[in-house]
């Protein structure tokens, strides 16, 4: 028996020898473990940067763009706003996102050794089915996650996380860490901190959030894109609901404070508009480059875009540029604040800017440079011209119909743009001198000094030709396009404010009140009827060779508009001239952007023709800004070059193929002679006796000054 009991106890023993070695090894290397855990953090301690440099983000610059009433119109790169301090932030954003994302963070020591047994768990759960692993992270292995690692879910990542969390917990104060984590922290849309995303979500600083807004941002976070107010309303106020019952389990508000917080009353800022502004904002946005040198701090851009503009601009364009063409409008307050800019039909189907970027030709609307010329020479609007055949080192410009007027005035001449007497005028004043005058009011690509150039064929840009009319607008005073009026930072401290510039006169006061005459005249009776918006508008259309382009360009009221439209493959469009399409769109528009404002009369009242010599439409001389004969084509000097004639379907190549205007532009033999419209015509059919038409005759044109 004792033999027995020897042999059972001898087992037993040597169990209990291997469970203590079992005990010391464990704890050796449980020792050894948190040795090296220490050793660890000391050394990631060490290596920590100071509290200021993980402030600093390295991710971009967020610029957010407001229009003239302040509301935000687009909102630029990765969206930061402004660091708040831990006092700053509202102590219901605290509570929200510590009852949500880390409940015992002021317990732990970076890491929770309860989430820690919960994620293991669920990882020994989750193996090999490629599923995440979950429920471990602190605020503090966050903050080391968005500031020193990356997203992937190694277990070598994880080790180093916890790591760094300690460490992160040995060197700042838990209030350090809760205010690097909200203002770093990604809440979707773009935006990385608590106030970023206040002022995306609700429109206002995260130091005004209310519990209802606090729980809404802090439900963001398990996942922005899903949770998104933006995206989905419902979602994200059904995720704010279980914040809040997370907040009231941790006991960070009472019931009754739960019962209190109406998530339906919360109000979501608007999306900004991302289609036609963004052709305004691609133009303005660059121009920070030569205002500021600030390459890190969050931006406010305040500009100059009216909204309500803006949407009648679009709409105008829309509703009357022809089939299969583009449109372009720009417009300008008086001292060159762009209120509104479209640069196409679309912009997501087509960025580029037509209003800005496009070079295209004027047609008769660079007839206004010409006739400043002459009026800066001496010329008044009353001054006596004759339209007759005109030949000017061989180029034989004319009217489309191939008829003239004879004895008429410079008004008259211009309110039908008549082209013979531009070239004379041309030729009168010097076409160098035409040039100097577009350069001077604005106009920034090549311009040649041909005789053609008098009619246009030389390609300007949209917003340049505004330019030059608002310049005219402000009795000669420069204009010069501007979109930003000041740039602030986040906390509101100013970097740029616009100022308005008034000493450059480029013409005195009295031509500029003639040319304003004269554009009177041409809306009023002439070629720009369909611009008439019910009270005084000065304005000048265009039309070039074939109908490739159609321009007009007016103001009224303090505004100034540029109206473009046409093809981007510069092909020709049936019907297309200024003063039909480009000048009803330039009348919808104006209609709207001038209701708000007082009636401007013009210094320089408009003094009408006392005859009119026939259909006021521009399509009455067909093509009149095409200058010479339609057979002709003008190169990219300005010179005319012969092309060959199209054959007719019967084989012939008659003259009447080149237009198909008027059914009267037939060639002479084919139909009868008119009359010449001369003054002594006019006075038959007013029935003036000589004495009278002597009195009323044009006055003697003047010697134009050297």
């Amino acid at each position: 028996m004792a033999g027995s009991s020897k042999k059972k106890s001898a087992p037993r023993g040597r169990a209990k020898i291997w469970a203590l070695r079992g005990l010391k090894i464990g704890l050796a290397a449980a020792v050894a473990g948190l040795l090296a855990v220490v050793i660890a953090v000391v050394i990631a301690l060490q290596s920590l940067p100071d509290y200021d440099s993980l402030k600093s983000s390295p991710n971009g610059q967020m610029i957010r763009v407001h229009a003239a009433d302040g509301s935000v119109i687009v909102s630029l790169g990765p969206s930061f706003g402004q660091w708040l301090s831990y006092d700053q932030i509202p102590e219901v954003m605290v509570d929200a996102m510590v009852s949500t994302e880390d409940k015992r963070f002021y317990l732990h020591p970076g890491v929770d050794p309860i989430g820690m047994l919960r994620a293991a768990w669920v990882a020994l759960e989750r193996r090999g089915t490629g599923r995440r692993w979950q429920g471990a992270s602190t605020i503090t292995q966050q903050v080391t996650r968005n500031i020193f690692l990356n997203n992937s879910y190694s277990f070598g990542r994880k080790i180093r996380e916890m790591v760094l969390a300690m460490a992160l917990e040995r060197k700042f104060s838990k209030r350090q860490i809760l205010e690097l984590y909200l203002n770093k922290v990604y809440f979707g849309g773009g935006a990385y901190g608590i106030d970023a995303a206040s002022r995306k979500f609700f429109g206002h600083p995260a130091t005004r959030l209310s519990l209802p807004e606090a729980a809404i941002i802090a439900g963001l976070v398990k996942a922005p894109s899903s949770y998104s107010p933006t995206a989905d309303a419902d979602a994200a106020i059904g995720r704010a609901g279980v914040v809040l019952d997370l907040m009231q389990e941790n006991e960070a508000i009472s019931a009754s404070e739960h019962a209190a917080a109406d998530l339906s009353s919360v109000r979501m800022a608007p999306e900004p508009p991302q289609n036609s502004v963004r052709y305004f904002t691609d133009w303005a946005l660059p121009q920070l480059d030569l205002l500021i040198d600030e390459p890190n701090e969050p931006l406010e851009v305040y500009t100059t875009i009216d909204l309500g503009m803006q949407n009648a601009a679009t709409a105008a364009i829309k509703a009357n540029v022809p089939g299969g063409t583009q449109g372009a409008l720009v417009s300008l307050d008086r001292d060159g604040a762009v209120r509104a800019m479209v640069g196409g039909l679309d912009y997501v189907t087509s960025n580029y800017n037509r209003a800005t970027t496009a070079t295209r030709q004027p047609g008769s609307a660079w007839k206004i440079f010409v006739y400043m010329a002459a009026l800066e020479a001496g010329y008044t609007p009353d001054t006596g011209v004759t339209d007759e055949p005109v030949t000017i080192n061989g180029w034989s410009p004319r009217n489309a119909n191939g008829r003239f007027a004879g004895d008429i005035d410079v008004r008259t001449a211009f309110a039908y743009s008549i082209n013979t007497v531009a070239a004379k005028l041309g030729v009168e004043v010097g076409f160098p001198t035409v040039a100097d005058m577009a350069r001077r009011f604005g106009i920034t690509t090549p311009v040649n000094t041909h005789p053609s150039m008098v009619l246009g064929p030389s390609d300007v840009r949209l917003i340049d030709m505004t330019r030059a009319a608002a310049s005219i607008a402000r009795k000669g005073i420069a204009v010069t396009p501007y979109g930003i009026t000041k740039v602030t930072t986040a906390d509101g401290r100013m970097l740029y404010q616009h100022q308005d510039d008034t000493s450059r006169v480029l013409v005195a006061p009295w031509v500029a009140a003639g040319m304003t005459d004269l554009m009177q005249t041409a809306v009023s009776t002439g070629t720009g009827k369909a611009a008439q918006i019910g009270r005084p508008v000065a304005g000048k259309t265009g039309t070039t060779t074939s109908n490739k382009d159609g321009y007009f360009l007016g103001f009224s009221s303090g505004i100034t508009t540029g109206v473009w439209m046409g093809r981007d493959d510069a092909k020709a469009v049936g019907g297309l001239q200024g003063g039909r399409a480009p000048a009803r769109a330039f009348a919808d528009y104006m209609k709207v952007a001038v209701s708000k404002r007082p009636v401007e009369q013009f210094e320089t009242q408009v003094t009408l023709p006392e005859w009119q010599l026939e259909p006021d439409e521009e399509s009455y001389y067909g093509s009149p800004d095409s200058g010479a004969d339609p057979g002709m084509m003008v190169d990219e000097n300005g010179l005319p070059i012969e092309r060959p004639r199209p054959q007719a379907n019967d084989g012939s190549s008659p003259d009447d193929q080149q237009m198909e205007v008027d059914p009267d532009d037939r060639p002479q033999q084919d139909r009868p002679q008119p009359p010449r419209i001369d003054q002594q015509w006019i006075d038959n059919v007013l029935g003036r006796d000589r004495n009278r038409q002597q009195q009323q005759q044009p006055a003697t044109r003047p010697t134009p000054n050297p």
